[in-house]
């Protein structure tokens, strides 16, 4: 059997750095192919984390958009501000009023994901949900309407049970919910610092864990309130390209291994066991080791580049070099997803390098 699927992982993620140029349309080029998830961050100012995706939709003059450090409901943009088209190699930026996408002389990052580049109705669950999913990559990305019913089911669209679903409520406030299941059952939020619940909350997950083919909700506002529009995005790890797990911290700089099974590209990592942010790596804004470059998706922050959170990007993982309690607390647990750059081992035998 073949070590993996995917020997190319830039082929379903890949990140790109841009910097604005405050005009009403800028080609962003060289994603390597049509985005259908896309989350982007100024790099050196403090504006808002913004998600687009296929499946809300982008098109027409004012653009659906969430914030990831935000608990409020989907935005529209003003005329030309936002990302106005997913193209072959990338997208389009506009810049109105709002440095989230392209204002002049702001540097950006960009974390895009390949799902379908289309969408399908899903009539596995309970709920219908309108889903973009990649089995191949394990990614998927759906809306549905909530019912208000606990344990009701919804349809993701992959072929194994995720091992981490992002929802928000898209009509009105309420946190961002982060159901992990990839070695213990949690519930977390991506937009607050808080420590996860252990078991998952009840309230926002229902009595079961996902399937194969369906995630389970409650009844709770956040996730499932009647009438109320939600999307998610799931996900679960792909042998040499993706890899959703754990660690424990040892407090100290020279901190722990984490095998991955490839180099990584992009990394987040967050305590499960005490309030701290989230942290954001990836193999564009620190392009040698240490990894120190991090951005936060909880906050609006710039980006900041310091030794307290580094880590090493390795070719079978990646190694902590601080002792940081939010990166390597001595003892506590640290949830993190990742994806590759390059496989171990490609199909053609082709080892990973270091860096």
């Amino acid at each position: 059997m073949a070590y993996t699927t995917i020997n190319k992982p830039s082929d379903y993620f890949n990140t790109v750095l841009y910097t604005g140029d405050g005009n009403a349309s800028q080609a962003i080029t060289g994603v390597g192919f049509q985005p259908d998830w896309l989350w982007i961050k100024a790099r050196n100012a403090g504006n808002a984390h913004v998600l687009q995706d296929v499946v809300r939709g982008i098109s027409g003059s004012k653009y659906r958009f969430l914030q990831s450090q935000d608990p409020n409901a989907e935005g529209t943009s003003a005329d030309n501000d936002g990302v106005s088209s997913l193209d072959s190699d990338g997208f389009t930026v506009g810049y109105s009023n709002s440095g989230a996408w392209n204002e002049n002389a702001i540097t950006y990052a960009s974390w895009n994901w390949l799902a379908a580049n289309t969408t399908a109705s899903n009539t596995d669950g309970t709920i219908t949900s309108t889903v973009s999913a990649n089995t191949t990559a394990g990614f998927s990305i759906g809306t549905y309407s909530g019912n208000g019913i606990s344990d009701a089911t919804i349809g993701h669209g992959l072929s194994s049970a995720p091992e981490m679903i992002i929802v928000k409520r898209r009509t009105g406030s309420d946190n961002w919910q982060v159901y992990w299941n990839a070695v213990t059952e949690r519930n977390g939020f991506l937009n607050l610092t808080n420590a996860f619940n252990t078991p998952a909350a009840t309230a926002q997950w229902g009595t079961n864990v996902p399937t194969s083919s369906v995630f389970y909700v409650g009844n709770d506002n956040s996730n499932n309130a009647s009438s109320n529009d939600y999307v998610f995005y799931a996900f679960h790890s792909v042998k040499g390209y993706s890899k959703f797990g754990e660690y424990t911290g040892n407090g100290n700089a020279d901190g722990p291994f984490v095998y991955t099974g490839f180099k990584p590209a992009f990394i987040i990592v967050d305590n499960i066991n005490q309030a701290d942010d989230w942290y954001m790596f990836d193999n564009k804004r620190s392009s040698f080791n240490q990894v120190q470059a991090n951005l936060k998706p909880n906050t609006t922050s710039v980006e900041a580049s310091s030794a307290s959170y580094a880590l090493d990007f390795l070719s079978n993982g990646f190694k902590l070099r601080a002792a940081t309690g939010a990166v390597n607390n001595n003892n506590d647990t640290l949830m993190y997803m990742a994806f590759a750059e390059q496989p171990l081992v490609t199909t053609g035998k082709v080892p990973a390098t270091a860096r």
